[in-house]
């Protein structure tokens, strides 16, 4: 038997497609399974995208297209980020790709060799340190602490960066914190990239996603010299409800697309053509259904945060974007009778029918990641369950 290659040896298999698959399992076999796993918006496509794909294929848009994307495309993610973010990048700077996790994936095969560091906050989005590891990289977790709502001071990113420091990953809004840096917090961080003349990797998926005063700001508009210095990874997958269409865009340093670019050519061909034109329509075309779902994910934050809030044991800061809860639960375990969240997180699973992913598959091993990314029927059924188990399981551990 062929030996596996040294470098896939070591993965970690996605901790949210593993529990999303195992709730799947469960529902099939007829079993009421809530699950509160999937990272994805649960409204379908808008019509307009829809019918846009649609009529590209009877036009006979189904052959190859360039590798770094369709031209008109990127035209259309040019005057997205002029209208969203106030910055110009040429066609030359833009890539589009097979969502934002392999444009990723794509960038650090591109900019990493053998022993360099990519710092990446903790709690983070489970494929970043994966996909570091992938490309020989290594990553540096940096821990962003409760207290600080899950971002890091730039006293923490001057600590840790080292003479083999190659970029820092910045995900704001944050999965799976749901946390957003503020303009004066980037500012500050940008102070120490700079001086450090080390790249920043904006991961802006969640920019649409949006709740109470909370803005979004790209590093990349702070100055001109930090445009520069950043590479912004971003997609319709979140903001128009096309995970499946695989779509996303990275924008920078035009050395860096042109390398990304020629390792598309040779990994993937090109993007999927009707999802190009999908994507096309996406960004320019209405957007009123992007703000409908926004709109309908802040009501369900509103209506479940206090519940969440309410549960003994839980304590959970509330998001600013995106639509995840992250509440630190180690308490509720302790007091339960599991040794460790991940139990805790297995039990929720099999005796309460409710699918969460356990916080260990994002470097924060106390939490656990709630997705309210379902209806609100849903939601307050699995946030009821959840309380009933620890009220019912408190009650025994109390008695022993």
């Amino acid at each position: 038997m062929v030996s596996l290659a040294k470098r896939v040896q070591t993965l970690t298999p996605s901790t949210t497609l593993a529990i999303t698959a195992k709730a799947k399992e469960l529902k099939e076999q007829g079993i009421d399974v809530i699950g509160l796993g999937a990272g994805e918006p649960d409204f379908n496509t808008p019509e307009n995208i829809l019918e846009a794909a649609t009529k590209s294929m009877y036009e006979g848009h189904t052959k190859y297209t360039p590798a770094g994307g369709l031209p008109a495309l990127k035209k259309a993610i040019q005057d997205k980020l002029k209208r969203d973010q106030h910055l110009s990048y040429s066609p030359k700077e833009i890539i589009v790709g097979i969502g934002a996790k392999h444009l990723l994936y794509t960038l650090f095969q591109v900019i990493l060799d053998e022993g360099d560091e990519v710092i990446i906050p903790t709690p983070y989005w489970v494929s970043y340190p994966e996909q570091v590891k992938l490309a020989q990289g290594l990553p540096v977790f940096l821990e962003a602490k409760e207290e600080n709502q899950y971002k890091i001071t730039p006293s923490q990113l001057e600590a840790a960066i080292t003479e083999k420091s190659k970029a820092l990953i910045l995900n704001s809004p944050s999965n799976p914190t749901g946390m957003v840096y503020t303009k004066d917090e980037l500012h500050a961080l940008a102070l120490i990239c700079e001086k450090h003349n080390l790249l920043i990797i904006s991961d802006e998926i969640y920019e649409k996603l949006l709740y109470g005063n909370a803005q979004h700001v790209s590093i990349a508009q702070l100055s001109d010299s930090l445009k520069k210095l950043t590479i912004i990874i971003n997609g319709v997958s979140k903001s128009h409800s096309m995970t499946g269409w695989r779509i996303g865009f990275a924008a920078g340093d035009e050395s860096i697309i042109s390398a990304m670019t020629d390792l598309a050519s040779h990994s993937t061909s090109n993007p999927v053509t009707t999802s190009q034109y999908a994507a096309m329509e996406a960004y320019n075309g209405p957007q009123d259904d992007v703000e409908v779902m926004r709109k309908a994910f802040e009501e369900r934050l509103s209506v479940i945060f206090p519940k969440v809030e309410a549960i003994p044991g839980f304590r959970v800061l509330k998001p600013q974007g995106a639509f995840y809860l992250l509440p630190n639960v180690s308490e509720a375990a302790k007091r339960t009778g599991y040794e460790t969240v991940d139990a805790f997180a297995e039990a929720l699973l099999t005796e309460a029918k409710v699918a969460v992913i356990p916080g260990s598959g994002f470097g924060a091993p106390a939490t656990i990641r709630l997705s309210y990314a379902t209806s609100l029927e849903l939601l307050e059924e699995a946030v009821k369950r959840i309380h009933e188990f620890v009220e019912s399981k408190w009650d025994t551990a109390d008695r022993i």
